[in-house]
């Protein structure tokens, strides 16, 4: 027995030191802009500042690659440039609003060290390039009303074993665009009789099982996939699938506007507010919607889409402005013509999915969070939707974050939801 006890606690040892092995890699490259606040005005020079270290050192004569242009389209590239004293100074500036990228890899010792920075041009001014197609409206509200012509039928299975001393934790379903066609999610609410604010979850890209989100004892949360089976499946399950049947399942019908893949998942959302109306403990009133990168894309469209969404908040949203690589800068993820044209119908098809178009539409509060260096979701794409957003709505920007967010940033943004909440 002491032996076992003590195998166990060298094991927890072990396994503490290497959880707490440190992520930062031996050799660090730092590209500082000469603008604190990585903002220029239009033809206005950016200097970057390139630094490569060893151990904390500057690093003498390594060999560097770097590309220096638009985001996405870089118009400068160099190769094994030498920096003797592990410095360089690059400028550059744009004649157009958005964002300026300077990409450095560094390589040593066989290996390859990557770093970026991106500064933003008069960001305030970048508009879409993505055109509002004139029966926009009429196509959502018509595809929501057939929608809502398949009963909701829903159905809760309590998980015990989730559930805790205030909250009661749910495996839920109900019907979607038609019958037998059924979304899935985790329901979180709470014990005490009464009547509360709720907070509908929306996801970001791939398939994966989900287990609920909490944001408090006192608020109602409805986490959603967007597939169309349980959420609480083997991870081989969602593994495979993606490696399958719903490989890439955002090209499905890009040329085909009532059988797009994204068709079923937007009027899904609206269904999951449905859903959260006809729980009894919902006040009927305060309702908000939440995600990243795919589901931030969702955020936005939900509010667009339905009225009833009160506030929002949005993590670096995909999806957002997808012409714009037609016009030679960065759309959005999951950048469909990146590397090729559109095909028949695709760009006109894709508008009555952009989020730039519910965007338009969006009236009610929202916090939006993002950083300059995303390299999945543009920020020229997250800010030409962001710009025509005609509701209340603040800008909380993490400028050297990429496809992420530093925990202090989404403690704020979660704090905002409670607060909208409160009201």
């Amino acid at each position: 027995m002491k032996r076992i006890i003590y195998l166990t606690c060298a094991l927890f040892i072990t396994l503490g030191n290497i959880i707490a092995q440190p992520t930062q890699k031996r050799v660090t490259i730092i590209i500082s802009p000469n603008h604190a606040n990585w903002q220029y005005k239009v033809k206005e020079e950016a200097t970057f500042r390139i630094q490569v270290y060893r151990d904390n050192v500057l690093m003498k004569n390594v060999a560097i690659d770097y590309e220096l242009g638009p985001e996405q389209f870089p118009t400068e590239k160099k190769q094994d440039v030498v920096l003797k004293n592990g410095e360089l100074t690059l400028k550059a500036s744009m004649k157009t609003p958005g964002f300026l990228r300077c990409r450095v890899i560094a390589k040593d010792d066989g290996m390859r060290y990557e770093a970026l920075t991106t500064v933003g041009y008069d960001i305030e001014k970048i508009q879409p390039a993505t055109l509002d197609p004139k029966d926009f409206d009429e196509f959502w509200s018509k595809a929501i009303a057939e929608a809502q012509k398949t009963p909701l039928d829903p159905k809760m299975t309590l998980k015990p074993e989730l559930c805790t001393s205030t909250q009661n934790v749910y495996e839920v379903s109900f019907q979607n665009q038609r019958v037998g066609s059924r979304m899935y999610g985790i329901l979180i609410t709470p014990k005490k009789p009464g009547k509360y604010p709720a907070i509908l979850t929306v996801p970001g890209a791939g398939i994966r099982p989900y287990s609920g989100h909490n944001y408090a004892d006192d608020i109602i949360s409805l986490q959603i996939g967007i597939h169309g089976m349980p959420v609480t499946l083997p991870q081989e399950v969602y593994s495979n699938l993606g490696a399958g049947a719903l490989q890439n399942y955002n090209r499905y019908s890009m040329n085909d506007r009532d059988l797009h893949y994204y068709k079923r998942v937007f009027t899904g959302c609206v269904r999951a507010i449905d859903f959260i109306y006809q729980l009894p403990e919902f006040d009927g009133e305060t309702l908000g919607v939440s995600g990243g990168s795919q589901g931030g894309a969702l955020s936005i469209i939900t509010a667009g889409l339905d009225s009833r969404i009160k506030f929002l908040n949005a993590y670096y949203p995909a999806m957002c402005d997808h012409a714009g690589y037609v016009q030679k800068r960065a759309g959005g993820w999951p950048h469909y013509f990146r590397t090729v044209e559109p095909k028949a119908n695709e760009l006109e098809t894709l508008a009555y999915f952009d989020v730039v178009n519910f965007a338009r539409r969006v009236k009610v509060i929202g916090w939006y969070s993002w950083g300059f260096n995303d390299p999945t979701c543009p920020p020229t794409s997250m800010h030409a939707a962001y710009n025509v957003i005609p509701g209340e709505k603040s800008l909380n920007l993490d400028f050297n974050t990429g496809h992420w967010t530093h925990p202090e940033h989404r403690a704020k943004g979660t704090q905002f939801l409670i607060e909208q909440c409160k009201k």
